[in-house]
């Protein structure tokens, strides 16, 4: 079985499994105590964010160890909001970042603070013009993460955080998907990461708050970890999750080189494999391992069902796999094809041969999937000069293979009229207009649903 779902949890790295064993013998007491097993605790718990300090690139006193990643940023978000709440109560984030920022900025929208969320071009990338533009007199803090999970497009962090440094406004950077390769440049405030994406153990997060940022813990407050994140801590887990840290960073530069040339393989050849694929991403500022594709006329699901059969573990931001009928926010933020949405992202280690036969069975599992949904085949004939699809109740990529099936029976300068309440639609079906070089008209609403109206143009 192939494994490339790394940007959802990478494998335990090796040097983890073996420091946490090690550290179950001698990191089990409380470190705060001063008998001999709580100093060997602290000891260990003292190098252990000496050596996160270090590959973040900040001091130990200022790195926190928390339960996980998504309880890093709650706590990172509101702790800088309270910390600055004399200043105003607006909280800036890009439309593309993790569900644990997005969650975070509906809970502070809900009582009572607002929100502006910054646009990202087709690639999925900010501009830093536009967190300028976002900037207010209140602004409390601006939030962006330093690479996507779902598409890998590297952010503009360094000159993001220049912004806002420049306002007087602190920035947190999520910097989950990334730290693995590297440290986060720029002159940001806050930072937060999760030890499962670099191959340590689940369960554990970094926040990390540089000395001059405001923060005010909320809720009960303890003397652990600076008061931020109470509780005793996972002394074991976070010796492993710093060791494979340190392991994996002394591999990167070579690892990252390797995996590279992997997804450079995936992206050039996945169009030319398999008819009707439009990948995703910046093609250069991105992460090493994460290459993301969708494919037009086919269920993300039964396609993630397929390779998993042919021995490969993906992921998709496609509706089709959500159980809803609501696209990947990040897919929708970039106004890209979701459905069909295929997520591969290769942990350190992939092998080449594992690739190359992952190229050898996407195309044979595409056409099953299409085959089964009845895609569409060429259509000749001219009947109308407008026609209605009538999709309501079925969901992508039902509405846009409807749409493919009568596209051809309509003459130049011919109008097409598909009826859906797909929210997948008002993403998919501009995106299918894009990639055949169609006129998308607009969407009108219906009796039922919406109407999405195509032009024939060629």
């Amino acid at each position: 079985m192939a494994y490339f779902d790394a940007a959802s949890a990478a494998p335990l790295h090796p040097v983890a499994r073996q420091a946490l064993l090690a550290s179950l013998d001698e990191g089990w007491a409380d470190p705060a105590r001063l008998y001999r097993e709580g100093r060997k605790a602290r000891m260990l718990l003292d190098a252990a964010r000496e050596a996160a300090a270090e590959a973040v690139g900040c001091r130990s006193d200022e790195v926190v160890f928390t339960p996980s990643g998504t309880r890093a940023v709650h706590t990172g978000i509101a702790g800088a909001l309270a910390g600055r709440r004399r200043v105003g109560r607006h909280l800036i984030v890009s439309a593309v970042e993790h569900s644990s920022v997005l969650h975070s900025a509906e809970v502070w929208e809900a009582e009572g603070g607002t929100v502006t969320q910054v646009a990202v071009d087709r690639a999925g990338a900010v501009a830093p013009s536009g967190y300028a533009d976002a900037l207010r007199t209140d602004t409390a803090l601006a939030c962006l993460q330093s690479a996507n999970h779902e598409v890998g497009t590297e952010q503009p962090v360094a000159e993001v955080a220049e912004v806002c440094r420049a306002a007087g406004v602190p920035l947190l950077v999520d910097a989950a998907q990334s730290l693995g390769w590297g440290p986060v440049r720029g002159d940001w405030s806050l930072l937060t990461a999760s030890a499962h994406k670099w191959g340590g153990p689940s369960g554990v997060g970094l926040l990390v708050v540089r000395k001059g940022a405001r923060f005010a813990a909320q809720g009960p407050v303890d003397e652990r970890e600076s008061g931020r994140a109470p509780g005793f801590e996972n002394i074991p887990a976070v010796v492993a999750a710093v060791a494979s840290l340190r392991a994996v960073r002394a591999e990167a530069a070579r690892e990252a080189a390797r995996l590279r040339e992997l997804t450079e393989r995936i992206r050039a050849r996945v169009p030319e494999l398999v008819p009707d694929v439009e990948v995703v991403g910046d093609a250069g500022r991105r992460l090493p391992g994460i290459v993301t594709f969708s494919c037009l006329y086919v269920d993300g699901e039964a396609l993630l069902h397929e390779l998993d059969r042919a021995g490969f573990s993906v992921s998709s931001g496609s509706s089709c796999t959500s159980g809803t009928l609501t696209p990947s926010h990040v897919l929708k933020a970039m106004g890209v094809l979701s459905e069909g949405n295929v997520r591969v992202s290769l942990p350190p280690g992939t092998a080449e041969e594992d690739v190359e036969r992952f190229l050898e069975v996407l195309p044979g599992a595409v056409a099953g999937v299409r085959e089964k949904l009845g895609a569409p085949a060429p259509a000749t004939a001219v009947r109308a000069e407008e026609l209605v699809v009538d999709s309501l109740g079925k969901r992508c990529p039902i509405p846009v293979i409807e749409l493919a099936k009568v596209f051809g029976e309509v003459p130049v300068g011919g109008l097409v009229r598909v009826l859906s309440d797909d929210e997948a639609a008002r993403l998919d079906i501009p995106a299918w207009c894009q990639m055949r070089g169609q006129e998308y008209v607009g969407e009108e609403p219906a009796e039922r649903g919406t109407a999405y109206l195509v032009r024939r143009v060629s």
